[in-house]
């Protein structure tokens, strides 16, 4: 930071008593400490309005958020983000403004929030009851599964249950998707890298069979490596204890739904936003809506077809279709393990 010392020899500065020197110096001090950054929480509203927001993304997530080498930002959440900021400034009448990307990895999405260094993050971030203690959430804007990725050309994965024959299952190091697979399935060899590309990388080459984390991470893989690999669901095999819940058979290993974080003393950003999201899924011309395309476009139309198939099944315990600013799945409560039940 740098700061200018005023001269004494004025004669009007000569006039200041002691205490309007020090409201002066006070008021320079707060000036330059504004200048150098401000650690309070962002408005969405208040940056739209002023022409300029800082928006937090993934930046190596292909399909979901990605940086590109000319330094843009593409992918699923980046469009979302992009529609919602837009359609926020469409509403208030205002210029859209200028959009600024921040990479936020998972470990910081929180922090970045609470210190004001981005006005709102979507970057695969999960709505969770702990999460929400400490940011507000809009959404959900997406609802997704736990799922496995294996090479295009490998049929002897087709279930859960086909990994129980030696097969090699990778994730990150410490995720909980691989330790819900190997709590089901205790004779799978897990191997577990720092990160997805890692793993990817480690199927492409053979090291590996499978890979599982969300569904949508691994489609937006797939979609970026073409006939390279393929989506496997997965879903418990039999009724299953897990944190003393029931699992009934068929049941999804995993429901994530992927929210928009901002600060929590903003609540009409959040309605706003809520407002944005229901918009981006409303269907134009041709009956396809905004928010259907950027999916479509981040992971690729057969992905898309068969989780809308898979949704609309008989009996299904899949969803496709989220809804905005509804947020009871958290209060949702758990079917208790039967006496017997491991």
């Amino acid at each position: 930071m740098t700061g200018t010392r005023a001269s004494t020899s004025h004669p009007a500065l000569r006039r200041f008593s002691g205490l309007a020197v020090l409201a002066l110096a006070l008021a320079l001090i707060a000036g330059t400490v504004s200048a150098c950054g401000n650690t309070d929480p962002r408005n969405l509203i208040d940056s739209i309005r002023s022409g300029s927001v800082v928006l937090g993304t993934k930046y190596d997530q292909p399909g979901l958020g990605i940086r590109n080498p000319d330094k843009s930002v593409t992918g699923f959440d980046p469009s979302v983000s992009e529609f919602v900021v837009d359609h926020i400034a469409d509403s208030l009448g205002v210029d859209r403004p200028e959009i600024r990307w921040r990479e936020t990895p998972s470990a910081q999405r929180e922090t970045l929030i609470d210190n004001g260094e981005v006005d709102m993050i979507a970057a695969t971030y999960s709505i969770t009851a702990a999460r929400q203690k400490e940011v507000d959430f809009a959404g959900p804007y997406l609802v997704n599964y736990q799922g496995l990725l294996v090479r295009e050309d490998d049929d002897s994965i087709s279930t859960l249950t086909d990994l129980n024959s030696g097969k090699k299952l990778c994730s990150v190091t410490g995720s909980t998707p691989a330790q819900n697979v190997k709590a089901q399935l205790p004779s799978v060899q897990l191997q577990e890298y720092d990160s997805y590309s890692s793993c990817v990388e480690a199927l492409r080459r053979g090291k590996v069979d499978a890979l599982t984390t969300d569904e949508v991470i691994l489609a937006g893989y797939a979609n970026f490596f073409p006939g390279e690999f393929k989506l496997v669901g997965m879903s418990y095999p039999k009724d299953a204890c897990v944190k003393d819940a029931l699992k009934k058979a068929g049941t999804p290993f995993s429901t994530e739904y992927y929210g928009i974080g901002m600060a929590k003393q903003y609540p009409e950003a959040v309605t706003k936003v809520n407002e944005a999201l229901d918009a981006m899924m409303v269907p134009g011309p041709g009956g396809e809506s905004p928010w259907d395309r950027a999916l479509r476009d981040a992971i690729g139309n057969k992905t898309v077809d068969s989780m809308i198939a898979r949704a609309d099944a008989p009996d299904s315990k899949y969803k496709f279709t989220p809804d905005p600013g509804n947020l009871g799945f958290l209060d949702s409560t758990s079917t208790p393990c039967p006496p017997g039940l491991s």
